[in-house]
């Protein structure tokens, strides 16, 4: 009887410490850096005026262009499955840039997401179409813009400015993973749930250990 116990133990302990680690490699990991030092978001203005940073915040990046309305549906995606259950975060923002012009059409996207969450870390941010293109282009992804200056893809931003995603250690098809597709409510609450879920642990943990030194002082 013990001698199958222990059999059994050793087979299937290889197995279950698979299965673990296959269902969560990222879990345990910082989510790596894709570029490093993104561009600023100098030319760029909010509806009140003032200027919206990316230092020292974790940032999730949409670029919706001069079409928001055609934008909709992603951002309500995006605010169901990541907004919604991460907003509470202090350090976490939303932001959206968009051309001149279209502050009425972000408004009124801003008043339907309001209805179902609190906006307060939603931040829409408006430049001309060069503004756009050169902060894009910072990122340096496999990823085009579509002729509205715009964009499906979601980008994780962290507080020293770096494009985080998955490398080709941790992507499917082993290339560099840039952006989320807000299009697919599938990767927006697999991949990207999973890795915002990394980034936040990360910097819990750095909290807690600038906190613990600091008291130790």
């Amino acid at each position: 009887m013990k001698k199958v116990i222990v059999l059994t133990v050793l087979f299937a302990l290889p197995i279950i410490a698979y299965l673990f680690f296959a269902s969560g490699v990222n879990h345990f990991a910082k989510l790596p850096i894709l570029t490093h030092q993104v561009s600023s978001l100098k030319g760029f203005t909010s509806f009140s005026g003032e200027k919206v940073a990316l230092k020292d915040k974790i940032t999730i990046l949409s670029v919706y262009g001069k079409n928001i309305k055609k934008m909709e549906g992603n951002a309500f995606n995006l605010n169901e499955k990541i907004y919604k259950k991460n907003y509470n975060f202090i350090d976490f923002q939303f932001v959206v840039l968009a051309e001149n012009g279209t502050q009425a059409e972000a408004k009124k996207l801003l008043d339907q997401l309001s209805s179902v969450t609190d906006v307060v870390k939603w931040k829409f941010v408006f430049g001309n179409k060069e503004d756009i293109d050169r902060f894009f282009k910072s990122l340096k992804t496999d990823i085009k813009l579509n002729q509205d200056s715009a964009t499906p893809f979601v980008f994780i931003i962290d507080k020293n400015q770096n494009l985080r995603g998955r490398d080709d250690n941790y992507s499917e098809n082993n290339e560099n993973k840039y952006g989320y597709d807000t299009r697919s409510v599938a990767e927006l609450s697999d991949k990207m749930t999973d890795d915002v879920k990394v980034i936040l642990a990360e910097y819990r943990l750095e909290l807690k250990k600038y906190k613990k030194e600091k008291s130790s002082l």
